[in-house]
C-alpha cells in the first residue's frame, strides 16, 4: 500500500473513487505524474470524456498515438472488414474471422500490411532502402530489434552511437540508449554525441543556420577512437521526452553523410512522429534524409498497439530463426489496424487538414508568450512544446503543474483541455488530433491562453 494521497477534485466523486481504487490496486509508477490523473470514460474524435460528463480537448493525441482522432468510424469500419469481423454467421458465430494471434503461423493481412507499409515508405523516400519490416508491439521493443541487427550486421561491430538526452524507451538496449552517459547502468557499447538544443530552443532560433563543426568534431573524436567497433547511429527527427527540441535538417543530413562514409547504420527513430505528425506522412522526408533503418510506432496503428522497424533486408537478416520472434509480433488485430490507418492516409486529405491546424496552433502558441508564463515555443506540425518560465519564487515545472491543472478544471467546466505531464520538468507539449476542427482548436488556444494570463497572475 501506498502513503501518496489521491489526486481529488471537488465535483468528481467517480472520478475521485477511482483515483482512490488504481492508486491501491496499481504501482503508481506504472504511469507518469500529472497533476490532473484525468478518468476517461469515453472519447470521441478530439475529445475526451469524463464519468461525470466533462468535456476535455485531447491536447496529447493520447500520447502521439491518435493521429486520426479518437475511433473514426471510418477507421474502426476498415478494421473490422480487416478482421473479417463483417459477417456473422445466423447462428451468432463469426465467419472468415482471422484470429487475434498468429503466433508461429502467418496470415494474408499480415501480408498485405508489410506490402502496403513497405510501398509507403519508398513512395516517400524515393527509393528502396526501406525494404522490410520487423513488427513488434510496442515502441522500445522496435527500437532493441533494430539495434540486436545492426550489432550482428558486421560481426565485431557492436558499438552505438546516440544523441543526448534523446528517448527510445526504458527497457534494455533502448533503455541505454536513452539520456544520457550521466544515467546509472549505462551500456558500455554507447556512446553520446550532441543534439542542437540552443541552436533550435524557440522556432524564431530555429530559423538560423546551424553551426555543425562542433557536431562533426564528436562524431571524428569517436570514429578515430572506436572505428572497429562502431556499428550504427540512432537519432530521434526531433528531441521528444528530451524537451521538444526540433533541430534543423542538415544536422539530421550530417548524421547521415558520416554513416554513409564509414559504413555505419542510420537508425531514425520515427515512434512519435510518423503518420503526419510533423506535417508529412514520415520526419526523414522534409528533413530530406533516408535511414537505413526506420523505427515506426505510436499513429501507426491510432490506438492499436503496433510498432515496427522498416528497413534493409541485408541488415535485418543478420538475425536468424527466432532471435526477433514475440508473442504479439505482426498480429492479425495490428496488421489490420495498420492497414486501416493507411487507408485512411492514402484516400483522405488528412495530411492537408494537419498542415493547415500547424499554422493555427503555431501563431496560438507564439502569443503564448505575451503572457510571460511561457518562455519558449518550439515545434512543428501538430507536435509542439511550450517552454513554462519561472515566475518570481515559482520555477518552471511548478508553473507547468498550474497550467495542467487549471486546464483540466476549465472555466465553469467548460472549455477544459487535457495534457499530459511536463516534459524535462517544465515543458507542456501541445499535439491535437491531426483530425481537430481547426475553429475549435482556436478556441481552446485562446482558452490555454487565459489559463497563462491567470497563472502569470498568481
Amino acid at each position: 500500500m501506498t502513503d501518496i494521497d489521491p489526486i481529488q477534485f471537488n465535483g468528481e466523486a467517480t472520478s475521485n473513487d477511482v483515483r482512490a481504487k488504481i492508486l491501491q490496486q496499481e504501482p503508481f509508477a506504472i504511469r507518469t505524474f500529472t497533476p490532473s490523473q484525468c478518468v476517461i470514460s469515453h472519447s470521441a474524435g478530439s475529445y475526451h470524456y469524463t464519468p461525470e460528463g466533462r468535456k476535455l480537448a485531447d491536447f496529447t493525441s493520447g500520447v502521439l498515438v491518435a493521429n486520426l482522432g479518437h475511433n473514426p468510424v471510418s477507421w474502426w469500419n476498415r478494421v473490422i472488414d480487416y478482421l473479417g469481423l463483417s459477417t456473422i454467421k445466423a447462428g451468432g458465430e463469426y465467419a472468415n474471422c482471422v484470429p487475434l494471434t498468429a503466433y508461429n503461423a502467418i496470415t494474408e493481412v499480415e501480408s498485405q500490411s508489410n506490402e502496403r507499409l513497405i510501398a509507403n515508405l519508398q513512395a516517400a523516400a524515393g527509393g528502396i532502402r526501406l525494404n522490410q519490416v520487423m513488427w513488434s508491439a510496442s515502441g522500445s521493443e522496435a527500437v532493441q530489434k533494430a539495434l540486436w541487427a545492426a550489432m550482428k550486421h558486421q560481426p565485431g561491430k557492436d558499438m552505438i552511437i546516440a544523441t543526448r538526452d534523446g528517448f527510445h524507451g526504458k527497457k534494455g538496449l533502448a533503455g541505454a540508449i536513452t539520456g544520457s552517459e550521466k544515467d546509472k547502468e549505462r551500456d558500455e557499447r554507447v556512446r553520446f554525441i550532441s543534439f542542437p538544443k540552443t541552436e533550435c530552443d524557440d522556432v524564431e532560433t530555429r530559423k538560423q543556420p546551424l553551426d555543425l563543426t562542433g557536431y562533426q568534431q564528436e562524431l571524428d573524436a569517436l570514429w578515430t577512437e572506436h572505428s572497429d567497433r562502431l556499428c550504427c547511429v540512432i537519432t530521434e527527427p526531433y528531441l521528444g521526452g528530451g524537451g521538444s527540441y526540433h533541430p534543423q535538417k542538415e544536422y539530421l543530413q550530417l548524421l547521415q553523410s558520416f554513416c554513409r562514409e564509414h559504413g555505419l547504420i542510420f537508425i531514425l527513430d520515427e515512434i512519435q512522429s510518423n503518420f503526419g505528425r510533423t506535417g508529412p506522412m514520415y520526419a526523414f522526408s522534409h528533413y530530406e534524409i533516408e535511414p537505413d533503418v526506420v523505427l515506426l510506432g505510436k499513429g501507426l496503428g491510432n490506438g492499436v498497439p503496433v510498432s515496427a522497424a522498416v528497413g534493409r533486408n541485408d541488415i535485418f537478416e543478420s538475425l536468424g530463426y527466432g532471435e526477433a520472434s514475440d508473442t504479439w509480433s505482426a498480429n492479425p488485430l495490428s496488421s489490420a489496424a495498420v492497414l486501416a490507418t493507411l487507408d485512411e492516409f492514402e484516400s483522405t486529405d488528412i495530411l492537408a487538414k494537419g498542415i493547415h491546424l500547424s499554422g493555427i496552433i503555431e501563431k496560438g502558441l507564439i502569443r503564448l508568450k505575451e503572457t510571460g508564463a511561457i518562455s519558449k515555443v518550439r515545434g512543428e506540425g501538430c507536435v509542439w512544446g511550450i517552454e513554462c518560465a519561472d515566475l518570481g519564487d515559482r520555477e518552471g515545472a511548478v508553473v507547468a503543474n498550474q497550467i495542467i491543472e487549471k486546464c483540466y478544471r476549465g472555466e465553469n467546466n467548460a472549455l477544459s483541455i487535457h495534457l499530459l505531464g511536463a516534459l524535462a520538468g517544465k515543458v507542456l507539449r501541445i499535439s491535437p488530433p491531426l483530425t481537430m476542427c481547426p475553429d475549435e482548436c482556436t478556441a481552446y488556444l485562446n482558452r490555454l491562453y487565459e489559463v497563462c494570463q491567470q497563472v502569470a497572475a498568481q
